[in-house]
């Protein structure tokens, strides 16, 4: 089963790109439903590959690198999870910004979404 792009992007807190200790992050906040994820897909800003060590997800103040998530150690996203997605080493430039975003799930296969956002 797939998941359409269109809800996809509903993970996706819409104005929360934000540049904080010489990085970016946004957050996701997931109203779909519990899933694993076994893969982080690279991701990407304005179509540039982010390092996979330099991203990483943080939940209730656990820090998970997107490079640490295996089928043997997924990421578990809780139904209504607050997700904060840091990036460190790039600022970004105030303006309108292209993140993509994608997971192999469990089960459902490779699922992937772009959302823009404005960095003010």
């Amino acid at each position: 089963m797939q998941v359409p792009e269109f809800l996809l992007r509903r993970l996706y807190v819409k104005g929360s790109l934000r540049n904080e200790d010489g990085g970016f992050a946004f957050d996701l906040q997931n109203s779909l439903g519990s899933g694993y994820a076994e893969q982080v897909l690279p991701l990407l800003v304005d179509d540039a590959e982010i390092p996979m060590r330099a991203a990483r997800f943080v939940v209730d103040g656990v820090s998970t690198g997107f490079a640490e998530v295996t089928p043997d150690a997924p990421f578990t996203l809780a139904m209504n999870a607050n997700v904060t997605v840091v990036v460190e080493g790039r600022t970004l430039a105030p303006g309108k910004h292209r993140i993509t975003l994608g997971f192999v799930v469990t089960g459902m296969g490779e699922m992937q979404f772009d959302v823009t956002d404005v960095m003010e």
